[in-house]
């Protein structure tokens, strides 16, 4: 199951990759499914064995998820490089994911940025709003019965999107807040780290609501590692190790 998962993932990826290359003309359906957390690695006992989410996450009947953070720069190293910081709901441990974020797709050969949401297991969808890197993001996820609230906003160029959508078969198992490939292949990051701020589950700090620590893979090569939660209980980073 977990295999398959990520094959159709590389496969959308593949398939798709051409359209988000075009850059953000449109909103559109994007080129990979980013989806629930799966666990994969690269042999058995492997130091780099990780998955594809690496952050936080914490489980509960969550409603609301919320984080922050500021888009860093980043340089292609292969067309096979996509990485998407990203709040939602749901996925670690369901087969569902209500989420939105901000994908650096590198198929083109350069990095291009966009926001995007996702009601997994339906593809993501990006926005046209131009993003660039260094802005600055704030993001939440909200549920109200089977309806989700999907809001971004780029407080550096000043611009919000909000979309509503309905999932029946969500199952609201868990809130996080993570940085994705599902490619298993990640772009040099400026600063080699992505920092979140302001991580708040249902109101609670992200530290006060017991979160799991999650690493994730890098080409076999590298991990990245989420570090401590902040002291004010609502931030941290993750680097490439």
């Amino acid at each position: 199951m977990l295999a398959t998962r990520l094959t159709r993932a590389l496969v959308a990826a593949a398939l798709a990759a051409a359209g988000l290359a075009a850059g953000t003309a449109a909103a559109t359906t994007g080129p990979a499914t980013f989806g629930p957390h799966v666990n994969f690695g690269h042999g058995v006992g492997s130091n780099f064995s990780g998955g594809n989410w690496g952050g936080y996450a914490s489980f509960g009947s969550w409603t609301t998820a919320t984080a922050s953070w500021t888009e860093p720069s980043m340089t292609c190293r292969s067309s096979n490089d996509l990485v998407a910081p990203w709040v939602g709901i749901d996925g670690d441990g369901s087969s569902t994911v209500e989420q939105t974020g901000v994908a650096t797709d590198c198929s083109s050969g350069r990095p291009v940025y966009q926001a995007w949401y996702e009601m997994y297991p339906a593809a993501p969808v990006y926005y046209s709003n131009a993003v660039s890197a260094g802005d600055h993001f704030t993001a939440t996820v909200t549920r109200s019965g089977t309806s989700y609230k999907l809001d971004i906003s780029d407080t550096t160029k000043g611009w919000t999107k909000s979309t509503t959508k309905s999932l029946s078969s969500a199952r609201h198992y868990s809130a996080e807040a993570i940085i994705e490939s599902p490619t298993d292949s990640y772009p040099s990051v400026s600063g080699n780290a992505f920092t979140f701020t302001g991580v708040n589950f249902d109101g609670k700090t992200l530290k006060a609501t017991n979160p799991s620590a999650l690493n994730a893979d890098d080409r076999g090569t590298n991990t990245w590692i989420p570090g401590a939660i902040s002291s004010n209980g609502t931030g941290f980073s993750i680097t490439r190790h």
